[in-house]
């Protein structure tokens, strides 16, 4: 089929003037170009303009604000509770390491070790006695796991290597590196001569072939602080496990309390003035709220589909019309990154609002992973606030700034990146053997990234001081070739690519240039949102002018 006159003539008045995508006159003139081009101004235009335009309710503006209200209310009642529930964890930890650490303080946090032979049965005897007696030591409301009416006993268990020669003095050994494990049981309520008789007689320690000594017990406790908080008591099992470390056969046996916690309803339970066993108002709430990020996710979900597909409108008219190729940043610019950051906070909000169901009816204890979906969801719900001050022109040009830079800042942080690397591994091998700051691979990178924020520099150089010349230089050709790459080029470039791309976008927008073919395309429709133009044949043709209409 041959092209209209109008077609062909828009396609022969398309030109470039002054740097810039121009249509002449006759393209003007096309009631189809003509008509495409109010398309995409309205697409792209903000919900106010689009309110006085076609006069719709801006639903989804107005179901965002709605959702920033009710997230951050969820999180912070989910905080209170979990910190409520951390609190108690941590505080019970301490507990248990005073508990049956015999002479632990406060201070010796990860730093509780044995060195001789008496040490390590004097300390297991002292575990077995506390927790023979512990309903007589602690100030808790601690007591003792049953299942099927039986007490559940406290588990001694030794891992050694199966077989072993080693003499030291002779410089040989024989060993067989398969792994056996050994356990004995002692349970509550036991006198603790028949314990420490059972431990001596069937539980001896071969130190030259021991790996490990891990003792397993289990206690039950009733959080009761959440009762001032107008929420319902959890019943919590502390699965406990003191490890006595000697993987490394240095001397040096390491001790340490672990604790795993299964959170549950109590069975029977009774607090005065409570009548339900769920909070339904919460349960209501969390409901609302994922409700209203579901709405949204299909809204915005929608709202994607539609500039995807018009993207493809567009380059199949541009071309046609134009015989012109879409660049792929114009491409971009339809696909909205705003709504794609709406529908990830969306799901996540969706996912985490299920598990914090799920633990407020006792199913699930998932606390961390609730906390994770549903703070990172508030942070994006947050972030996107930033979308909305776009709306005024003086605070566009901060959101114009960021969309720009952002892919030259990826660029350049991925070329940085290999160089950072490079310094984590270099100071890992050479320097870690003599510096606990690069002890290991991910202290190092933590290390040098306080180094570019000029954190504890003094420090870092002072623990070098005291080691071999070699090591003293290199240590000194390292830290000094990191900082002054980092802090006085990497940044510095850094803070240029902003500032270029920032004085880039000022300029565009003092002199009102359009900076693509889209924009260029789109500037040169001349309809005003209050002109009436935008209207469909299923719209009325009232239109609001006010700005405050679309809220």
């Amino acid at each position: 089929m041959e092209e209209s006159e109008p077609l062909l003539a828009a396609r022969s008045e398309g030109r470039r003037l002054n740097g810039h995508f121009r249509w002449g006159t006759n393209a003007l003139g096309s009631k189809a170009v003509e008509d495409f081009r109010r398309r995409l101004k309205y697409f792209f235009m903000n919900p106010c303009e689009k309110y006085r335009a076609r006069g719709r309710k801006p639903w989804k503006l107005m179901l965002q604000i709605l959702k920033i209200a009710i997230i951050t209310v969820q999180l912070v009642s989910f905080g209170l509770s979990n910190e409520m529930m951390v609190t108690f964890k941590e505080e019970n930890l301490m507990t248990f390491r005073h508990l049956f650490l015999k002479g632990y303080k406060d201070h010796w946090r990860g730093s509780y070790a044995l060195y001789a032979k008496t040490d390590v049965y004097d300390h297991i005897h002292y575990i077995i006695n506390r927790y023979t007696i512990l309903h007589n030591l602690t100030v808790g409301n601690l007591a003792y796991e049953k299942i099927g009416g039986e007490y559940t006993p406290l588990s001694i268990c030794q891992v050694f290597y199966r077989n072993s020669s080693i003499d030291p003095g002779e410089d040989t050994f024989d060993i067989d590196p398969h792994v056996d494990k050994d356990c004995i049981s002692i349970y509550p309520m036991q006198s603790l001569n028949n314990s420490l008789l059972a431990t001596q007689r069937n539980f001896s320690l071969d130190f030259k072939r021991l790996l490990s000594v891990n003792i397993y017990l289990t206690l039950k406790t009733i959080n009761l602080q959440t009762v001032r908080h107008q929420e319902l008591p959890d019943c919590y099992d502390f699965h406990i496990t003191i490890t006595f470390d000697n993987r490394a056969h240095s001397g040096k046996i390491n001790v340490d309390v672990e604790n795993d916690v299964r959170i549950f309803e109590c069975r029977d339970w009774n607090v005065e003035g409570s009548s339900g066993k769920i909070d339904s108002l919460l349960l209501s709430f969390d409901s609302v709220v994922i409700l209203a990020c579901f709405a949204s996710l299909i809204l915005c979900t929608r709202s994607v589909i539609n500039g995807i597909q018009l993207q493809f409108e567009f380059n199949i008219f541009f071309h046609a019309y134009y015989k012109k190729i879409v660049t792929w940043s114009d491409r971009m610019e339809f696909v909205n990154g705003w709504y794609i950051l709406i529908i990830v906070s969306d799901t996540l909000t969706i996912a985490g609002s299920a598990l914090k169901i799920g633990i407020q009816t006792k199913f699930l204890t998932n606390y961390d992973v609730c906390s994770i979906l549903l703070g990172t969801a508030t942070m994006l719900v947050w972030v996107g606030v930033i979308r909305y001050f776009g709306f005024f022109k003086k605070y566009n040009i901060l959101i114009l700034t960021l969309r720009a830079a952002f892919p030259n800042v990826i660029r350049f942080c991925c070329c940085a990146a290999m160089i950072y690397l490079g310094y984590c591994f270099c100071g890992w091998i050479v320097l870690g053997p003599y510096h606990d700051k690069f002890r290991t691979f991910d202290k190092v990178t933590e290390c040098l990234f306080s180094l570019i924020n000029g954190d504890d520099m003094y420090a870092t150089f002072l623990k070098m001081r005291n080691k071999s010349y070699m090591v003293w230089l290199f240590s000194r050709v390292y830290l000094y070739s990191f900082i002054s790459l980092f802090v006085y080029m990497v940044l510095s470039l850094f803070i240029a690519l902003i500032t270029d791309t920032y004085e880039t976008i000022k300029h565009h927008q003092k002199d009102k240039e359009p900076v693509s073919q889209l924009q260029a395309f789109i500037a040169e429709c001349r309809d005003q949102p209050e002109s009436g133009r935008y209207q469909t044949d299923d719209e009325p043709l009232t239109c609001c002018s006010s700005p405050c209409g679309c809220f």
